[in-house]
């Protein structure tokens, strides 16, 4: 019996790396078997960890604070990078189009949030400290706490471990409401919406692409070849298709142009108007956006079809050098990338994962295919090494002091900063570089989960003890409402601007918002009421932003006021 009762010690009670793994792989389940739980449409999902941890703290649970600091490190540094990763491919393409927009109004938000918390401070006299705690929570952004918290442990030193702990309190407290408060912001903005009854069309946030259908009448183009053209207009186009009276034809750089010619084209949305003008006009014979038109019933002498890049020769190459029109007779119409449609432009490089849709003769296309891989099975292995490498690297990143003037200590990106800038670089020019960065979707999502599974249900446990106390005798209950402030007035001053002053769909506008205030649940609930694929994108274009920008501006008000 006594044996026994050493065993359960060592296991559940005495601090060790043992029982902090224990307690942390069981927080986690626990966490995740209530986070199934949903009200109407609403669910915390995963935040159900946090909680556990702090309830498990606050009923005594006690574990070795340096094996539970690690534990919340390495999980954060995963999350963050593997995110970063995950975004980098489509991350600079998403900018040339609807990004910068989005990412404007992304960060007029984070502004409106700052100057609430400093309006606050300055008439409440609440310490900056805790309300960046606060608005971490109200914003749904675990890694903004992990930043704030290691800036003021720098700052304070064992000192402040009571302070950096109040930090996640505040966290906590507010995380609730803060995915509520989201959430009943987007139901005001669909109430408002003055688009609510209209017919929205085809949403080309999705895209980077927009296909159109002109008939060449600028007596200029005539007898002139696609290389010739292509010189004459410096904005990028693609020629997809030629008909010519009955006949089809696939087109090459040395193919003729001439007049009355039926030209399937390429272009970027914003410049529809020039490429009218330059061809001569439209002839539209049906919407060639739509997204479930039949490609192949349209021409059945072709085929189209999609092709993925798994041959690892191709990646990093630009597109124009493999000269798969010449080669195959093959056109490139478009290339999705990490659900981004990007222009295949010559200059365009390839890499792992991209996806290919492809119109050209049967087996031409099939022997594109062989060429490229479009073997799937091909991409799930990870790339280890440059995961590891990029995680270190930006490890070492955050770890850079960087003064800034005005601040009487310099800042550093942190291990949330510094891996999420690392893996966007990585994603994006990885391939460049001849570097794979690829991994299928199933190994990032995991790794993902797994890092922020593993923080939450350590930060839960290192911050809960104080937990209840707080709420019943402290500044609990005002602390929710300033959260709740903090969630709810910038995103719907910036939601009513978008959908008013700039007229974007109520898909659009609360996929942006849901993306800068890291906010997955009320991304899944807007997705539910809305068709439309708009939501999701926006989300992904400004996410790494607003993550980034929140992570440093929080540090840098911090440092002011330390």
């Amino acid at each position: 019996m006594e044996a026994i009762y050493s065993w359960l010690q060592d296991v559940f009670i005495s601090p060790s790396v043992l029982q902090t793994l224990v307690w942390l792989t069981l927080v986690s389940a626990a966490g995740l078997t209530l986070g199934k739980l949903r009200v109407g449409k609403i669910s915390l999902g995963i935040t159900f960890v946090f909680f556990v941890g702090i309830l498990a703290a606050h009923f005594g649970v006690t574990v070795d604070p340096k094996m539970n600091s690690f534990a919340q490190t390495i999980g954060l540094a995963l999350f963050v990078y593997a995110l970063g990763v995950e975004v980098g491919p489509s991350f600079f393409p998403s900018l040339k189009s609807q990004g910068v927009f989005y990412n404007s109004l992304g960060l007029l938000v984070i502004v409106l949030g700052l100057a609430l918390v400093l309006a606050i401070h300055f008439l409440l006299g609440i310490s900056m400290p805790n309300l960046l705690g606060i608005m971490s929570g109200a914003v749904t952004n675990t890694p903004m706490l992990a930043a704030v918290q290691s800036t003021l442990q720098d700052a304070l030193g064992a000192e402040g471990s009571r302070q950096v702990a109040d930090l996640a309190l505040g966290c906590a407290l507010t995380y609730p409401l803060g995915v509520v408060g989201m959430i009943l912001a987007i139901i005001c903005l669909n109430f408002i919406d003055p688009h609510k009854n209209k017919e929205e069309g085809t949403p080309q946030a999705k895209r980077t692409t927009y296909i159109t259908e002109l008939e060449l009448t600028n007596t200029k183009l005539f007898g002139k070849t696609i290389l010739e053209v292509v010189h004459l207009e410096p904005k990028h186009f693609i020629i997809s298709r030629i008909w010519r009276g009955e006949k089809l034809i696939v087109p090459t750089s040395e193919t003729v142009l001439y007049e009355g010619d039926h030209l399937l084209v390429l272009i970027h949305p914003e410049d529809l108007e020039e490429f009218i003008t330059f061809f001569g006009q439209r002839a539209e014979s049906r919407d060639w956006n739509r997204p479930d038109i039949d490609w192949d019933a349209i021409d059945s002498q072709l085929i189209s079809k999609r092709i993925i890049i798994t041959n690892s020769r191709v990646n990093g190459a630009k597109l124009g050098a493999l000269r798969l029109r010449n080669q195959y007779g093959i056109n490139i119409t478009r290339i999705d990338r990490a659900g981004i449609e990007i222009l295949a432009t010559p200059d365009l490089r390839l890499q792992l994962g991209d996806r290919l849709s492809v119109v050209g003769e049967s087996q031409e296309v099939i022997k594109a295919a062989k060429f490229l891989g479009d073997s799937i099975n091909m991409l799930d292995k990870p790339k280890l090494f440059s995961f590891f490498f990029g995680l270190a690297m930006g490890c070492i990143l955050g770890s850079i002091p960087l003064a800034i003037p005005g601040l009487s200590m310099p800042i550093k990106l942190g291990l949330a900063g510094g891996p999420i800038i690392m893996g966007i670089l990585m994603g994006a020019f990885g391939p460049s570089l001849r570097i794979a960065t690829y991994m299928s979707n199933s190994a990032t999502q995991l790794i993902k989960q797994l890092g922020i599974i593993l923080y939450l249900a350590g930060l839960g446990l290192a911050s809960g003890a104080h937990f209840f106390d707080m709420i019943i005798h402290g500044s609990g209950l005002l602390w929710i409402l300033l959260g709740f402030l903090i969630t709810f007035l910038p995103t719907m001053l910036v939601g009513i601007l978008s959908l008013f002053g700039y007229r974007k769909t109520h898909a659009e506008t609360v996929g942006m918002l849901c993306g800068v205030m890291a906010n997955s649940m009320a991304l899944d609930y807007a997705m539910s009421i809305n068709d439309s694929r708009s939501s999701s994108v926006a989300y992904a274009i400004v996410y790494p932003v607003g993550m980034f920008v929140r992570i440093i501006s929080a540090q840098i008000i911090l440092s002011f006021f330390l």
